[in-house]
């Protein structure tokens, strides 16, 4: 498997161990990914073993906060989000969701998680509009019709993680190079989420000098990584809940010392993976707004 496709395995064992998916449908999203039942079956028990061995926190305590009293950061002066289209590389079409601030201060690439270009990822764009960065989301499934083309979710998190990292670098530049020319004379940045995470990592340290900011939420670092091409200042998000991919988080810190970029890592309490998707079961309201408002400091300091 490749790393990508790991991550995804091990994302989908982890949710089983949580209670969030049932061996059955475990299985069957593993089966998606091309892994065999006896494989499929060794990664669910040795993520329980894992979990067992590990502190006893789980995803009920991190929700059971997620009862939200307050509309999600950022929700209150968003913008909608509206669908287009722009040259990708190869000739290529991409697809994405475009949401255009009064006045930009600057423009924000948004990476979805491995559910591609959902509704949820559409709000984030527009409450970075309604921040004041215009934002664009790269549709990473466009040359598969898009995500609006897959009726069943796992099978797009399938088709993702089939998909070359080369493709996904080569896309997101192409992305980058719409929003600067929507937003001319701007710095740009860039925010990803889970999956997404990953890859705003990976645009790091594959050399992506037209980035001033970048803020991967809860994104494994790629191993072996280096961001000696990048002049990116990097706010790293994490959940304190999440194990696995906070395990990375040194490789991260040390590669961006190594840099000498400007760097900091918010590690949210009581909080696990995905804790700021408010549609998910993960949500946890009081480290959501938190993020929000570090990653709005962080834009306003080094964007605009």
């Amino acid at each position: 498997m490749t790393p990508l496709q790991r991550y995804i395995a091990e994302e989908i064992a982890t949710d089983h161990v949580e209670g969030l998916l049932s061996r059955r449908e475990a299985l069957r999203r593993l089966g998606l990914l091309g892994m065999g039942a006896p494989a499929a079956v060794a990664l669910l028990a040795s993520c329980a073993e894992s979990a067992q061995q590990s502190a006893p926190t789980t995803t009920t305590a991190a929700g059971s906060s997620a009862s939200p009293s307050s509309p999600p950061p950022g929700t209150a002066n968003a913008v909608a989000a509206t669908p287009i289209t722009f040259p990708g590389p190869e000739g290529r079409t991409l697809q994405g969701a475009w949401a255009e601030a009064a006045q930009p201060r600057g423009g924000v690439l948004v990476i979805h998680e491995n559910r591609g270009l959902t509704d949820h990822i559409r709000s984030v764009t527009g409450r970075f509009a309604g921040a004041g960065y215009s934002a664009l989301a790269v549709d990473l499934l466009s040359e598969e019709g898009g995500t609006a083309t897959f009726t069943d979710q796992a099978a797009a998190t399938a088709a993702l993680s089939k998909i070359p990292q080369d493709r996904f670098v080569a896309d997101l530049r192409a992305g980058l190079t719409e929003l600067g020319r929507r937003v001319p004379g701007k710095r740009l940045g860039a925010t990803g989420f889970c999956f997404g995470g990953g890859l705003t990592w990976l645009l790091l340290t594959s050399g992506t000098p037209e980035l001033a900011a970048a803020t991967p939420f809860y994104g494994p670092f790629p191993d072996g990584g280096q961001v000696t091409g990048s002049k990116a200042a990097v706010l790293a998000v994490y959940g304190a809940l999440d194990a696995r991919v906070d395990a990375s988080r040194p490789a991260a810190e040390a590669a961006l010392d190594q840099a000498g970029l400007p760097h900091e890592s918010y590690v949210a309490d009581n909080a696990d993976h995905a804790f700021f998707n408010d549609t998910g079961p993960r949500y946890q309201p009081t480290a959501a707004a938190e993020a929000w408002r570090r990653v709005i400091d962080w834009y306003g300091r080094y964007l605009g």
